[in-house]
């Protein structure tokens, strides 16, 4: 377990015994601790498994922040507290192998591990799985892809390289041309710099937390300096996250956008004199004629080793994950399926045109470092690479490969 007592010692956390299970007569409440889902696509899903339970269990839903680092900062501070009213926890793709090395969350085995990886695409199940073990069950994905304006790019670029010289380009003709991409200090910064460094054929931390930082990494950092300090670069690369740079992208002020799939139904709505021009394209390559490997998101259930009911944890969370679930998430609520049968589903592939393009880049996908310090390592990967424009290309190998053997050294905060 990550060595979290001495902060947790000044801690007042309220362990609520009363909410782990019913008393007396009738089913158990499971509590699933989730983030706030808008759609109602979730309290459905828990309504409907809970009536399909056979009165073994009622799901009751627990919202966590909007913000992933206050959903973990929650989750942490009561697993680590031995909290036994927590059954279910979505986790970020990221928390897997902190979450299992702590000892807060239970491997899936046997008939489970069946149910929970049967018909899951790779990328995604990768993301729950840690030393060979599966610790979770996907529930839903996410991958960036380019978001380009047709009527200012016939074609869209192929490469990284190639959408910059778009973009100076139109800068040089007096046209819309900034390349919306998350420059700001947060796990966005990470993402970019992740999903350019395994597209490049490197990585940053390999098998038994070896960091294996090389060449890609000045081939990604490259890029990285050479957007931040051209035309191409919207003025507000280094506080742009993804809702303003697809805000930008729907005023008319750029002609690219490296962002998640939410941005097709936003810009429809906001922007329809934007939208009748948008096209899409898969994340440019940084090798020419090499396929990219994009960082994905998404979110995992585990079942709490603290859980006083794990069974019908494990039970509902079978339930939740089931296709007709998934299917809604996803055309409801905007969330990637993990399912590969789901993208050949009619209702799936009006919702989203671009399915093919999701599919393919969690077939072939790229993940972020897996390790239990995570937490460390994103914030030195942030130190080390914002604001992008100060990069130095020629020494961020040596300088990043010290900041995240350092990273790996220590314990974060929580």
């Amino acid at each position: 377990m990550r060595r979290v007592g001495a902060v947790l010692g000044g801690l007042a956390i309220a362990v609520a015994l009363a909410a782990c299970g019913s008393s007396g007569k009738g089913p158990v409440t499971v509590n699933w601790y989730v983030f706030p889902e808008p759609s109602g696509s979730f309290a459905k899903a828990a309504a409907d498994c809970s009536a399909a339970s056979g009165g073994k269990y009622k799901i009751a839903i627990n919202f966590l922040s909007n913000a992933s680092d206050q959903q973990r900062q929650t989750l942490v501070q009561r697993l680590a507290a031995g909290d036994p009213s927590i059954d279910i926890l979505a986790m970020d793709v990221d928390w897997t192998a902190e979450f299992a090395s702590a000892g807060w969350i239970r491997p899936w085995t046997g008939a489970n591990a069946a149910a929970a990886s049967k018909g899951v695409l790779p990328g995604p199940l990768k993301t729950a799985t840690y030393n060979g073990r599966l610790w979770a069950a996907p529930i839903n994905s996410n991958t960036e892809i380019l978001w380009y304006r047709k009527d200012l790019v016939p074609t869209p670029p192929k490469t990284w390289g190639q959408m910059i010289d778009d973009a100076i380009k139109l800068a040089k003709e007096g046209k819309p041309h900034y390349i919306e991409e998350q420059g700001a200090k947060y796990e966005g910064l990470v993402v970019w710099f992740n999903s350019l460094v395994d597209s490049a054929g490197g990585g940053i931390i390999g098998p038994n937390g070896k960091v294996i930082v090389g060449p890609s990494t000045k081939v990604a950092a490259q890029i990285m300096k050479r957007l931040a300090t051209t035309a191409a670069a919207d003025p507000g690369l280094n506080t742009s996250q993804e809702g303003p740079g697809n805000n930008v992208f729907d005023a008319g002020n750029a002609a690219f956008e490296i962002n998640y799939p939410f941005v097709w139904s936003g810009t429809q709505s906001t922007a329809p004199s934007i939208f009748k021009h948008m096209g899409y394209a898969p994340f440019p390559a940084v090798v020419p004629g090499t396929s990219p490997k994009v960082s994905i998101g998404g979110y995992n259930l585990g079942v709490s080793s603290h859980s006083q009911h794990p069974q019908l944890a494990f039970d509902a969370v079978k339930c939740l994950i089931a296709p007709q679930n998934q299917i809604r998430d996803a055309v409801k609520g905007g969330l990637a399926p993990v399912l590969a049968s789901i993208y050949d589903e009619p209702s799936f592939e009006k919702a989203y045109p671009f399915h093919a393009l999701i599919k393919a880049q969690l077939q072939d996908y790229g993940i972020r470092p897996q390790t239990p310090a995570y937490q460390d390592v994103t914030l030195a990967i942030q130190d080390t690479l914002q604001p992008a424009s100060a990069i130095d290309p020629n020494n961020i190998v040596s300088k990043l490969r010290d900041e995240i053997k350092t990273a790996l050294k220590g314990d974060s905060l929580l």
